[in-house]
């Protein structure tokens, strides 16, 4: 092979080598810059009302709670407890203590009660039988008497010693009457405070037994509202404040104790704490959207219905902060809310009609000036500066850029400049 056809070949292979790795270089710098382009997060702009809120957290609470407290009866025991952490309707048992001692000592008073009843019964059927008898010797002497005096007239009439005899005989008979009428007068008397006092025995035997039913009436405790059952912690047996539980059947009680309450679902609010820099921003009755912890798919209505007009002091950080206690009352509270769980409000203080909204994380600054990284096309961004119209901890209002727009949200320039 001649030289001048190997020095063809060389630059044959050489300019095909070239060409290869031409074409490789540009297609490893099209895959980075596509690579680059898809690695951009991005965010559309939206435009619509925006709202201007005040967040904050809180927990919920009822605004209307009922207490449960033991009867005033002594020595009580829990038989039965209705489930804790569940709803209860109005009337619902939720307690039952032992009622066996109470119902044999109500068997005993009854027994009591029927024989006070008895013996007044007796005593009142014999009175009868005394006033009768009293009645009828006092008739007899009544008769003597004029028996008496219808001889010492007659007597009178005869002879002079057969009437003052008469008259004596008069006056013996009028004597006996009047025996007669003391012993009824004082037969009366001993009744009426013999029967006074049996009386006073059979009321207090009746007062006993009511007493005793109506105890055990107590015995049996209801829910006075419907609501979200609770117990509250027995620390009567616990060696320490941890090992309190909750009160079960078997504890003994006593009167008056909290056995727990009733929140009442339905008047549920958000109890939340509002920075001294946004008080005066809120006013009772503004708009609020309550979003749950738990729950984090709902998205409330709700209102301000209170808030406090000094701040409170927290004594549970340190060092303690001031903050002002906001109150938003929920409008529809969901069947799932529970007493105690956690989430945030965001107050509505205003709103900026037809504005168009970017998330926060979209809005850069740049010589000062607020601006946003708006996508042209393909991979490339092009900075617009842009007014802020209002913010929020997500989201901004701004204008200068059409609605629907397209926009980066990470600092493009500085993505670039380290690649």
């Amino acid at each position: 092979m001649s030289k001048r056809t190997q020095r063809i070949r060389f630059w044959i292979t050489l300019l095909l080598a070239l060409a290869v790795i031409g074409g490789a270089a540009a297609g490893v710098n099209r895959l980075r810059k596509v690579q680059a382009s898809a690695t951009f997060p991005v965010a559309r702009a939206h435009q619509s009302d925006f709202l201007v809120i005040v967040r904050c957290r809180g927990e919920l609470r009822p605004r209307r709670s009922v207490q449960i407290y033991a009867p005033k009866v002594p020595s009580l025991r829990i038989a039965w407890l209705a489930p804790s952490g569940q709803g209860v309707k109005e009337g619902d048992p939720i307690i039952r203590f032992d009622s066996s001692s109470s119902k044999q000592e109500l068997a005993k008073r009854e027994a009591a009660y029927r024989q006070a009843q008895a013996a007044l019964d007796q005593w009142v059927a014999q009175s009868h039988i005394d006033v009768e008898q009293d009645k009828s010797d006092l008739a007899d002497a009544q008769f003597a008497v004029q028996n008496a005096q219808f001889e010492a007239n007659l007597q009178a009439i005869k002879s002079t010693i057969d009437g003052e005899k008469a008259k004596i005989d008069l006056g013996i008979a009028q004597q006996k009457l009047k025996v007669e009428q003391a012993t009824a007068d004082l037969h009366a008397v001993a009744d009426n405070s013999k029967m006074a006092s049996l009386t006073r025995l059979r009321d207090q035997a009746k007062s006993d037994v009511d007493i005793m039913k109506d105890r055990i009436a107590q015995m049996e405790l209801k829910a006075p509202i419907s609501g979200f059952l609770t117990f509250s912690m027995n620390y009567q047996n616990a060696v320490s404040y941890t090992d309190a539980v909750p009160y079960k059947v078997g504890d003994s009680v006593y009167s008056g104790m909290n056995l727990g309450d009733i929140p009442d679902l339905d008047t549920l609010e958000l109890a939340g704490r509002i920075e001294e820099t946004d008080r005066g921003r809120i006013s009772p009755a503004q708009e609020v959207v309550v979003r749950v912890d738990a729950l984090p798919e709902l998205a409330l209505q709700a209102s301000v219905s209170q808030i406090s007009p000094l701040a409170e002091t927290s004594m549970n950080e340190f060092p303690p902060t001031r903050s002002f206690l906001a109150l938003a009352s929920i409008q529809h509270p969901d069947p799932r809310l529970r007493p105690g769980m956690n989430g945030g409000m965001d107050i509505v203080v205003s709103r900026v009609p037809h504005a168009i909204s970017i998330p926060t994380k979209a809005l850069f600054t740049r010589a000062g000036k607020p601006i946003v990284y708006l996508a042209t096309g393909g991979d490339r961004y092009r900075p617009i500066e842009v007014k802020v119209e209002a913010r929020n901890p997500d989201e901004v209002a701004v204008s200068g850029i059409p609605a629907n727009a397209t926009v980066a949200l990470v600092d493009v320039e500085k993505k670039d400049a380290r690649k």
